[in-house]
């Protein structure tokens, strides 16, 4: 079987790491590939496979079963493409389908500000910024470009506060789950100060709920730490709107696995980000592990 994933996104978000960590278990990775090649790409790819199993099925005790085109490939496709190309990279991912090609279509995205912030700290030129466009007209711009490769992709990745090790979960569950026929589940905490997460199926506001901050000698801590999950564990309400949460997502996860989802993220903010909304999300991570088999979290505001 051929497969094909497609890495795209907005500049600093992650791709390049995204495709080395593909390469990593076993993909064959080109990065900044125009979109029209692709078809001429994968011609060529299928022939030399071809080819080269046909010489290994001429070898004393090959097997006759070995599939000819089995290869994975992952392309990197952003804005650094003709414009124009974008607009016709459905039309040409369709025909790889009806080819008999399984293709995957990850997009990666992080918040404006992280985006700036990436840029000015490394004093990478932005692929689009010139002497009369600025970084930040850059990124918008860049938005625009790839709207139709958002709009067609099978999984959003929002890389904001995401370190390399979550990063690298995070792709290798989207392009290689232990079962592919299982939904992963991402529980994510986050702080509404930084603003709502743009890849949640569900987000629960536990903002009402006793905040440690206001204790002083748990305003430095997270809700990681034991102080505050004791602080939080002798309150009434926090147990309550556990409860009431994880009976919704015991009630509708199924519902969701059954209509042939393939990945569900559901969100928890408290102000900051850093106890309240950690510890929930820790909390329903560790119950529903339990229950299904690809179930990963991620703390938004604590990398």
């Amino acid at each position: 079987m051929f497969r094909l994933v497609i890495i795209s996104g907005r500049s600093g978000s992650g791709k390049t790491s995204a495709l080395n960590i593909l390469e990593d278990i076993g993909f064959t990775c080109i990065d900044n590939l125009p979109a029209k090649l692709l078809p001429n790409l994968i011609e060529e790819i299928n022939s030399e496979v071809a080819g080269k199993n046909t010489q290994m099925r001429l070898l004393e005790g090959a097997s006759d079963e070995l599939d000819p085109y089995n290869t994975q490939l992952a392309v990197g496709i952003d804005a650094r493409n003709v414009i124009g190309d974008l607009s016709q990279l459905n039309e040409i991912l369709q025909r790889l389908k009806s080819d008999g090609i399984k293709v995957t279509v990850i997009f990666l995205q992080a918040r404006r500000n992280d985006l700036i912030r990436r840029y000015s700290e490394t004093r990478r030129k932005h692929p689009l910024s010139n002497k009369i466009t600025g970084l930040a007209e850059a990124i918008d711009l860049e938005e625009t470009i790839l709207a139709p490769i958002a709009k067609i992709s099978n999984r959003k990745i929002d890389t904001s506060g995401l370190s390399l090790h979550e990063l690298r979960d995070l792709v290798k569950n989207t392009v290689a789950p232990e079962s592919e026929e299982l939904m992963s589940i991402l529980f994510e905490s986050f702080g509404f100060k930084c603003g709502l997460p743009d890849t949640s199926d569900f987000i629960f506001d536990v903002r009402c709920l006793p905040n440690p901050y206001w204790k002083q000698n748990l305003r430095t801590q997270t809700g990681n730490d034991q102080d505050v999950i004791e602080f939080l564990e002798s309150q009434v309400d926090v147990g309550s709107m556990l409860a009431d949460i994880i009976g919704f997502l015991t009630r509708w996860i199924s519902k969701f696995q059954s209509n042939n989802r393939s990945y569900l993220t559901i969100s928890i903010g408290c102000t900051g980000g850093q106890h309240r909304s950690v510890y929930i999300a820790n909390r329903l991570h560790e119950h529903f592990s339990g229950k299904h088999p690809s179930v990963q979290i991620v703390h938004k505001e604590l990398s």
